[in-house]
């Protein structure tokens, strides 16, 4: 059975990792890696203070944005597009936001949510072959992958060869990877959960080097017919809560692996598809992920903090706003320093307010003469824009 991925890098020499005499003996070069986890850790550490300093409020939405953020991003890497309203409402109701019977149910959304979560509830118990069983059922409740009949909630068994391919229009297929025999799969996965279970009890090494191997092995062993992606960065997601001791989902993964998945492809095939066991190269790209994901949580937190502030001042000077005038405010203030492409006129205001041509014009009027906004051009070509953008990150916004 044959899965596709695009390819970016050529056809390699057949000789697979798990064919070494070694497998599945992984080395790395602790001295090599140093720089790299120590850039992580310093990441995760910034991400876990500014995170600490959170109300409980704006923790449970940043909680929901990243739950939000892995179920969509681990997806898009399948292929399959959710949609994020219908993400967004699930992961609340699984939080405990939202009221359940308020929440309507989407099949494919509450498969991928159910990885999500499995990965960070029992972070605390062991991993057993079963629970990834039920991992994969929840994503295959019918049995199906697209039109194709397949074994769900059971290690694939078919005889013929597990490949990653490439197709190509009249030429022969571009072969990426050879996973191991069916019949050797259930001994291959006992020996990864029984060095899982190892970890957790008793660490041996950094966390984020485990995650990074038990990813790699899972997905260098592709056990199941199909799901195997997702159900491997719910291992490395598992992984990375057990490290850090919380069932709290503070960063995603999945979401910057999808937004560099050239490089995720390319270090995947390259570390599977090798005749030495040293995955130095894919632990290092990896824990250079981990630390890109914790500084998007920074950024994302600290830009949450600077509109706070941004409309307490602005509030606290201007307590008189109309509700069109915050809401045009609010989008002007979200669009960034670069504004709205072509410039907010009045007729984009009537649009995103919801007024008359003559209330927007009045309403404008007096945003720029409580210089909160600066207008430029004559006639049709009058735009207006958000005064002070560049401070946004600072305590407030000054002439406010």
């Amino acid at each position: 059975m044959r899965f596709i991925f695009e390819a970016y890098l050529p056809k390699m020499r057949f000789m697979w990792i798990w064919q070494n005499r070694k497998w599945p003996r992984f080395e790395v070069d602790a001295h090599a890696l140093q720089p790299a986890l120590a850039a992580a850790r310093l990441a995760q550490g910034r991400m876990l203070g500014v995170a600490s300093n959170l109300q409980l409020v704006d923790l449970a939405e940043l909680q929901l944005d990243e739950w939000t953020q892995e179920a969509i991003a681990t997806a898009q890497i399948e292929g399959e597009t959710l949609q994020v309203n219908s993400v967004r409402a699930s992961a609340a109701r699984r939080l405990g936001l939202t009221p359940a019977s308020r929440v309507p149910r989407d099949e494919r959304t509450e498969a991928t949510l159910d990885i999500v979560e499995a990965a960070l509830a029992r972070w605390r118990e062991p991993l057993f072959e079963e629970a990834l069983f039920d991992w994969h059922a929840a994503l295959f409740p019918n049995g199906r992958s697209g039109i194709t009949r397949i074994v769900t909630g059971g290690y694939r068994v078919h005889e013929e060869p597990m490949q990653i391919v490439t197709p190509r229009l009249g030429k022969p297929d571009v072969l990426h990877y050879e996973a191991p025999p069916s019949r050797e799969v259930p001994g291959l996965m006992k020996a990864l959960l029984e060095w899982f279970e190892a970890g957790r009890e008793q660490p041996m090494m950094d966390g984020i080097v485990r995650s990074a191997i038990a990813h790699l092995w899972f997905e260098t062993i592709h056990p199941f017919e199909d799901g195997n992606g997702r159900i491997g960065r719910a291992l490395s997601d598992l992984a990375l809560a057990q490290d850090l001791r919380s069932n709290q989902r503070l960063f995603s993964m999945s979401q910057q692996l999808w937004l560099d998945r050239g490089g995720y492809y390319s270090q995947l095939q390259v570390a599977s598809a090798q005749d030495g066991m040293d995955v130095t190269a894919w632990v290092r790209w990896f824990a250079g992920c981990v630390e890109k994901a914790c500084l998007s949580t920074v950024a994302h937190i600290q830009a949450a903090g600077a509109k706070t502030n941004f409309w307490v001042a602005l509030d606290a000077a201007h307590p008189a706003l109309t509700p069109s005038q915050r809401k045009v405010l609010n989008k002007l203030y979200d669009a960034g320093p670069g504004g709205f492409l072509g410039g907010m006129s009045t007729e984009k205001y009537v649009a995103i307010a919801g007024v008359s041509r003559a209330t927007a014009y009045r309403e404008l009027t007096e945003l720029v003469a409580s210089g909160l906004l600066e207008r430029n051009g004559q006639g049709k070509a009058t735009r207006y824009a958000l005064v002070d953008l560049a401070p946004r990150s600072e305590a407030g916004m000054p002439g406010l």
